[in-house]
């Protein structure tokens, strides 16, 4: 009875235990295995310093070694030439069993070699064991299950550099008061210059504002002189807004 009430999806809590322990076999086998393509492929090519005097440029070299042993196996020469970087920021003493190949691909990008095998070594407070989304924070790179305000902007950020979802995203927070009600007055000013350039937003803008009377006269408050003469000036409500004109000067002989 315990068993079917503590579920874990379609699985018995006890089935649930039982699956992550065989999958974790599974993972420390996929690690050492990308591990040995890695130092096989470091073994084949040496990572090199930049630079230097050599008969054939070494990145070409490089990359043509690891192609043809990226295809000798099935494998991408992107996954051949990570697998490679990422052997050589791990000796082998220094890999850690029971954490993933891709914590260790991720952490791979500690610069420093000492902080790098010390971070391995102390997953972050509360937890047990690292997992990728820690690793990235670790590291500054971008998390896949965002937490922190700042992590979910960032991921907003990212998928609206798609034109269709930015637009989708813009109207929908448009139409939510209590988010609008947070941008500051200059964020708010810029978004209405941006879209009063089409012109029929732009001139629907411009008579809802001349229905606001104390809007135009703040507005004509704040205008150099020179400039308020090509303003409306603004009347009743119900009033059409007229334009002040400086009087022609009549030259008299």
């Amino acid at each position: 009875m315990p068993d079917e009430i503590d579920k874990v999806g379609s699985v018995s809590q006890s089935r649930y235990e039982q699956i992550v322990a065989e999958l974790r076999d599974v993972v420390e086998q996929q690690t050492r295995g990308q591990f040995t393509i890695g130092d096989r492929a470091l073994e084949i090519e040496l990572m090199r310093e930049s630079g230097g005097h050599n008969a054939v440029d070494p990145e070409w070299s490089m990359t043509a070694t690891l192609t043809r042993l990226a295809e000798d196996i099935g494998l991408k020469f992107s996954t051949v030439k990570s697998a490679r970087w990422t052997s050589s920021r791990w000796p082998a003493d220094r890999r850690q069993k029971g954490v993933s190949y891709t914590v260790h691909r991720i952490l791979a990008y500690i610069e420093n070699d000492q902080e790098r095998f010390d971070a391995i070594l102390t997953p972050p407070e509360g937890k047990a064991r690292w997992t990728p989304d820690d690793a990235s924070r670790r590291v500054g790179n971008r998390v896949e299950t965002p937490v922190t305000p700042k992590e979910k902007i960032t991921a907003i950020h990212t998928l609206a550099q798609d034109d269709q979802v930015a637009a989708a995203v813009t109207s929908d927070f448009l139409k939510r008061p209590e988010v609008t009600t947070k941008v500051t007055a200059v964020d708010k000013a810029r978004v209405v210059e941006e879209f009063t350039r089409d012109e029929q937003v732009a001139t629907t803008a411009a008579t809802n504002l001349l229905r606001r009377p104390d809007i135009a006269f703040k507005a004509r408050a704040t205008t150099p002189p020179a400039s308020r003469s090509a303003m409306p000036r603004p009347s009743g409500p119900g009033k059409p807004a007229t334009t002040s004109r400086t009087p022609a000067r009549s030259h008299r002989r």
